[in-house]
Protein backbone atom coordinates (compact mmCIF):
# COMPACT_ATOMS: atom_id res chain seq x y z
CA UNK A 1 0.00 0.00 0.00
CA UNK A 2 0.74 3.77 -0.52
CA UNK A 3 1.98 5.79 2.28
CA UNK A 4 3.02 9.67 2.76
CA UNK A 5 4.73 10.57 5.64
CA UNK A 6 5.57 14.36 6.43
CA UNK A 7 8.59 15.50 8.93
CA UNK A 8 10.10 19.28 9.74
CA UNK A 9 7.47 20.87 11.90
CA UNK A 10 8.08 22.52 14.97
CA UNK A 11 8.76 25.52 16.81
CA UNK A 12 10.59 28.68 15.19
CA UNK A 13 10.26 32.00 15.95
CA UNK A 14 8.90 34.55 14.02
CA UNK A 15 10.96 35.77 10.63
CA UNK A 16 12.62 32.31 10.80
CA UNK A 17 12.68 29.63 8.54
CA UNK A 18 11.49 25.64 8.45
CA UNK A 19 11.73 23.00 5.93
CA UNK A 20 9.34 20.42 5.87
CA UNK A 21 9.05 16.81 3.60
CA UNK A 22 6.62 14.51 2.56
CA UNK A 23 8.14 11.30 1.05
CA UNK A 24 6.06 8.85 -0.66
CA UNK A 25 6.40 4.69 -0.47
CA UNK A 26 4.75 1.44 -1.63
CA UNK A 27 4.27 0.28 -4.98
CA UNK A 28 4.00 3.49 -7.15
CA UNK A 29 3.69 3.81 -10.99
CA UNK A 30 4.00 7.39 -10.77
CA UNK A 31 3.41 10.49 -8.55
CA UNK A 32 1.56 13.60 -10.30
CA UNK A 33 0.30 16.31 -8.68
CA UNK A 34 1.48 17.50 -5.70
CA UNK A 35 0.44 20.22 -3.33
CA UNK A 36 0.44 21.50 0.42
CA UNK A 37 -2.26 22.38 2.77
CA UNK A 38 -2.54 23.61 5.86
CA UNK A 39 -5.03 24.25 8.83
CA UNK A 40 -5.08 27.21 11.53
CA UNK A 41 -7.20 27.48 14.39
CA UNK A 42 -10.63 27.67 13.71
CA UNK A 43 -10.06 27.70 10.22
CA UNK A 44 -10.64 25.74 7.21
CA UNK A 45 -7.72 23.70 5.51
CA UNK A 46 -6.66 25.50 2.68
CA UNK A 47 -4.26 24.47 -0.28
CA UNK A 48 -1.87 27.25 -0.20
CA UNK A 49 1.33 25.59 -2.63
CA UNK A 50 0.72 23.08 -5.52
CA UNK A 51 3.27 21.69 -8.44
CA UNK A 52 2.62 19.76 -11.38
CA UNK A 53 4.52 16.19 -12.48
CA UNK A 54 6.24 18.47 -14.81
CA UNK A 55 7.61 21.02 -12.07
CA UNK A 56 5.18 23.94 -12.40
CA UNK A 57 4.19 25.69 -9.64
CA UNK A 58 1.52 28.55 -7.73
CA UNK A 59 1.36 29.58 -4.60
CA UNK A 60 -1.38 31.45 -2.48
CA UNK A 61 -1.22 35.22 -2.41
CA UNK A 62 -0.52 34.81 1.34
CA UNK A 63 2.65 33.07 1.19
CA UNK A 64 4.02 33.79 -2.23
CA UNK A 65 7.69 35.09 -2.29
CA UNK A 66 8.44 33.24 1.61
CA UNK A 67 7.34 29.84 0.45
CA UNK A 68 9.11 27.68 -1.88
CA UNK A 69 7.80 24.12 -3.01
CA UNK A 70 10.03 21.78 -4.80
CA UNK A 71 9.66 17.92 -5.93
CA UNK A 72 12.40 15.29 -5.76
CA UNK A 73 11.02 12.41 -8.33
CA UNK A 74 13.95 10.05 -7.37
CA UNK A 75 13.14 10.20 -3.42
CA UNK A 76 9.68 10.32 -4.32
CA UNK A 77 9.31 13.82 -2.18
CA UNK A 78 8.18 16.75 -2.22
CA UNK A 79 9.56 19.66 -0.22
CA UNK A 80 8.58 22.75 1.35
CA UNK A 81 11.06 25.58 2.22
CA UNK A 82 9.45 28.24 4.42
CA UNK A 83 11.05 31.68 5.00
CA UNK A 84 10.36 34.93 7.06
CA UNK A 85 7.87 33.15 8.89
CA UNK A 86 4.89 35.07 10.60
CA UNK A 87 2.82 33.94 13.48
CA UNK A 88 -0.31 33.51 11.40
CA UNK A 89 1.42 31.05 9.65
CA UNK A 90 0.97 28.55 12.59
CA UNK A 91 -1.27 25.45 11.61
CA UNK A 92 -1.31 22.28 11.08
CA UNK A 93 0.52 21.22 7.71
CA UNK A 94 -0.39 18.65 5.19
CA UNK A 95 0.92 17.62 2.26
CA UNK A 96 -0.94 15.73 -0.96
CA UNK A 97 -0.14 13.53 -3.46
CA UNK A 98 -2.18 12.23 -6.73
CA UNK A 99 -0.26 8.83 -6.88
CA UNK A 100 -0.62 5.96 -9.46
CA UNK A 101 -0.44 2.79 -7.83
CA UNK A 102 -0.39 -1.58 -8.27
CA UNK A 103 -2.30 -3.32 -6.07
CA UNK A 104 -1.63 -6.80 -5.10
CA UNK A 105 -4.56 -7.98 -7.51
CA UNK A 106 -2.39 -6.51 -10.13
CA UNK A 107 -4.91 -3.78 -10.68
CA UNK A 108 -3.77 -0.17 -10.88
CA UNK A 109 -5.64 2.36 -9.18
CA UNK A 110 -5.06 6.09 -8.94
CA UNK A 111 -5.94 8.55 -5.78
CA UNK A 112 -5.17 11.20 -3.53
CA UNK A 113 -3.16 10.45 -0.76
CA UNK A 114 -2.53 12.83 2.28
CA UNK A 115 0.28 12.86 5.11
CA UNK A 116 -0.39 12.35 8.80
CA UNK A 117 -0.40 15.98 9.47
CA UNK A 118 2.98 17.81 11.11
CA UNK A 119 2.27 21.20 13.18
CA UNK A 120 4.10 24.36 12.54
CA UNK A 121 4.16 26.93 15.40
CA UNK A 122 5.50 30.40 15.11
CA UNK A 123 5.72 32.27 18.39
CA UNK A 124 8.34 34.52 19.78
Amino acid sequence: QVQLVESGGGLVQPGGSLRLSCAASGNIVSIDDMGWYRQGPGKQRELFAAITSGGSTNYADSVKGRFTISRDNAKKMVILQMNSLKPEDTAVYYCNAYIKYIANSGYVYSRAYWGQGTQVTVSS
